[in-house]
């Protein structure tokens, strides 16, 4: 049997008294979209850090193609093929896309900027996305949030990641940038991607993701096949109304 492609087991971390996770464990495949939900505090935020690199677990395992990683920073998870797209996107308003999709890793010839390679690498990754832009050197506070999360995620993309951490990419969105959003969650998962996304909505969860994984209190509570499991259910494990756990 194929090792999934990124595995978590009893993955552990606190903060003083607060146990912001309590042996979380959970497997991701490549092509799938599991997402993550649960109430504030439930741990979401602190799973992402240790996915991302930025938080390390007091304990636990987490492997890549069945392999152990540890990831100290999050330029080792990148290296690794894992990247992330933070909710507040991080982007500059006053450059235009090409230079904030190489933000920091400028392509440079002979001592000067090289912008036909870059714009040219830019045009290839969104074309890959499928996202459409009016024109790349507008700045990107000019362009819609759904365009500039679109932007966020072909940023990712460049280094050709295994696996894409999204939190709350749909947040703040309007219904029709929304829907633009998950179309292109749902080009990466059919490319073969292996997706991780928070998000406070459900219904946009419920309309993407492959399974569910609900967290309460740093625990795993929930872990459903969507075709499997109604909102109502999800609903009450975040609330806490059942946490029977359910393998998927």
């Amino acid at each position: 049997m194929t090792a999934p492609l990124l595995e978590a087991r009893g993955l552990t971390r606190g903060f003083g008294a607060v146990e912001a996770l309590a042996g979380a464990s959970f497997t991701l495949h490549a092509g799938e979209v599991l997402a993550v939900v649960g109430d504030n505090g439930a741990g979401k935020t602190t799973l992402f850090r240790v996915l991302h690199g930025s938080t390390p677990p007091d304990d636990g395992t987490l492997l890549l193609d069945g392999n152990p990683v540890r990831f100290r920073t999050p330029a080792d998870a990148r290296r690794a093929g894992v990247e992330t797209v933070h909710q507040d996107l991080a982007l500059c308003g006053n450059l235009d896309t090409v230079a904030n999709l190489f933000l920091g890793r400028e392509r440079v010839r002979r001592g000067l900027l090289d912008e036909p390679a870059m714009e040219q690498a830019t045009r290839a990754v969104l074309g890959r996305l499928g996202v459409t832009l009016p024109d790349l050197r507008l700045p990107v506070e000019t362009l819609s949030g759904g365009q500039r999360q679109c932007i966020a995620v072909a940023r990712a993309m460049l280094g050709n990641p295994r696996v894409v951490l999204l939190d709350e990419p749909t947040a703040a969105l309007g219904v029709r940038q929304a829907d633009e959003v998950l179309r292109v969650v749902r080009g990466l998962r059919d490319g073969g991607v292996g997706i991780m996304l928070v998000s406070h909505n459900l219904a946009d969860v419920l309309a993407v993701a492959d399974r569910v994984l609900v967290l309460r209190h740093g625990r795993v509570v929930g872990l459903h096949r969507r075709d499997a499991v109604t909102r109502e259910r999800v609903v009450a494990e975040i609330t806490g109304a059942t946490t029977t756990e359910t393998a998927a």
